[in-house]
């Protein structure tokens, strides 16, 4: 059983930034895919970034240049810095390791105030 326990949400102006983190239970190989989802209120869940294969990271459109997904293999961490916030960008952030199971965190909340 792998828990992943995220931190580094809250409230934050319109430009601003956040920076969240998400720590696992257990050692997780970096050939394990790993990333970052969102759900807004009355939104589906979404991809935000995330590691694939290989160590490569894909990003969502809306995103792109202004967030930014790390690992530190160490700590069991994985970040997701993000820069430039927007209101849209308010949601539960959930971190998500992909290993035979899909295992999810229990989110936390970034809110955005215009």
């Amino acid at each position: 059983q792998v828990q992943l326990v995220e931190s580094g949400g809250g409230l934050v102006q319109a430009g601003g930034s956040l920076k969240l983190s998400c720590a696992a239970s257990t050692y997780i190989s970096s050939s394990n895919a790993m990333g970052w989802y969102r759900q807004a209120p009355g939104k589906q869940r979404e991809l935000v970034a995330g590691f694939i294969s290989g160590g490569r990271t894909n990003y969502a459109d809306s995103v792109k240049g202004r967030f930014t997904i790390s690992r530190d293999n160490a700590k069991n961490t994985v970040y997701l810095q993000m820069n430039s916030l927007k209101p849209e960008d308010t949601a539960v952030y959930y971190c998500v390791a992909h290993l035979r199971y899909d295992y999810w965190g229990q989110g936390t909340q970034v809110t955005v105030s215009s």
